[in-house]
């Protein structure tokens, strides 16, 4: 039997992901998922499944112990299990912080003294880079969020940082596309259907990083065992411009004719603040919140990938690989015609 590996958030799209490189690798894969959570793409026999109960800290703790007793301790944890989207903004500081907290304590008094923890935070930690010179995001830069999910990161990195029961290390990867992954969806479906809506006057320097690109940086990382308590941008190493992103979808789907228009940043903060206005009165989540206009108006998503490739990292899957590979999937799984 190979290592032993707890993968929270599995269900999830990047979690899927992270459980198929591990079961790859030869780990005996146990999946972090709640028992409401969808399975369809987590069928494969190999993988066992736990539902951790974060709320209840002793029993999270017994669960741990127990699993310990039963089967030793974990040799990874991949604490990915997190919030992006919620109508009550504390819910962000419940979830990604106070539950990874409660995790690492747990698992530290149960015994399962793993041989490193890896939490998978966000670039969106930082807040916004720098707008005038576009230079790339450092991670010796102050840590400035100006979202209630990317404090919520911070938060929870530093419950991290300062314990002391296990080597860590933090991925802190920006915008994140791949098969089944539903925000960046919404723009293809909109270039698909003839329209392109990008935001503010000056065009976002953006950056990404392919699915299955992150789940092999996760695994470079914790499979090196000189790298411990050190944090890590994962991107692909490209820099886009949010109109040659959106011309590049165009070019994918072979769409000849598509309205490119740019929408002044006050209409959008406008629409962000009536749409969370309208997400409380339902209790439902919406795509347009405040949140979601901070990260619409920050032009520069670059980040430094110094020390990720001083490790030997390099990106498979440049943009319009991936782009193409996950359009494919949305076509052959009924996403899009």
């Amino acid at each position: 039997m190979g290592k032993k590996i707890l993968i929270t958030g599995a269900s999830g799209f990047i979690g899927g992901f992270l459980v198929d490189e591990a079961l790859k690798r030869g780990y005996d894969v146990w999946a972090g998922v709640r028992a409401h959570s969808s399975r369809t793409h987590l069928s494969d026999p190999r993988i066992h499944f736990i539902d951790l109960s974060y709320q209840d800290p002793e029993k999270l703790t017994e669960q741990l112990r127990e699993f310990r007793n039963a089967n030793g301790s974990f040799d990874y944890v991949i604490h990915n299990a997190g919030l992006t989207k919620t109508n009550d903004p504390k819910q962000f500081f419940v979830v990604n912080a106070e539950n990874t907290h409660r995790l690492i304590e747990a698992l530290a008094d149960s015994g399962c003294l793993v041989k490193k923890f890896a939490l998978m935070s966000s670039l969106s930690g930082f807040g916004k880079g720098d707008e005038k010179t576009f230079r790339p995001i450092m991670l010796t830069d102050e840590q400035r969020p100006d979202t209630a999910y990317g404090r919520s990161k911070v938060e929870a990195e530093r419950y991290l940082k300062e314990q002391n029961h296990f080597p860590y290390i933090i991925l802190r990867p920006t915008g994140v596309y791949g098969p089944g992954e539903k925000d960046y969806f919404m723009e293809v479906k909109m270039i698909a259907a003839g329209f392109d809506f990008a935001v503010g006057s000056t065009p976002q320097r953006i950056t990404f990083i392919y699915v299955r690109d992150l789940a092999a940086a996760v695994f470079l990382l914790l499979e090196n065992e000189t790298v411990m308590n050190r944090a890590f941008f994962v991107a692909d190493g490209d820099v886009w411009t949010d109109s040659q992103y959106a011309r590049l979808i165009q070019k994918i789907l072979g769409k000849k004719h598509v309205l490119h228009a740019r929408i002044p940043l006050p209409l959008v903060k406008t629409a962000c603040a009536v749409s969370e206005t309208i997400g409380k009165w339902l209790h439902k989540s919406m795509t347009l919140n405040n949140d979601k206009y901070h990260i619409l108006s920050q032009r520069n998503w670059i980040c430094d990938l110094t020390e990720l490739h001083s490790l030997g990292f390099k990106a498979q899957y440049p943009l319009e690989r991936g782009l193409r590979e996950s359009i494919n999937w949305y076509k052959q799984h009924g996403w899009m015609k």
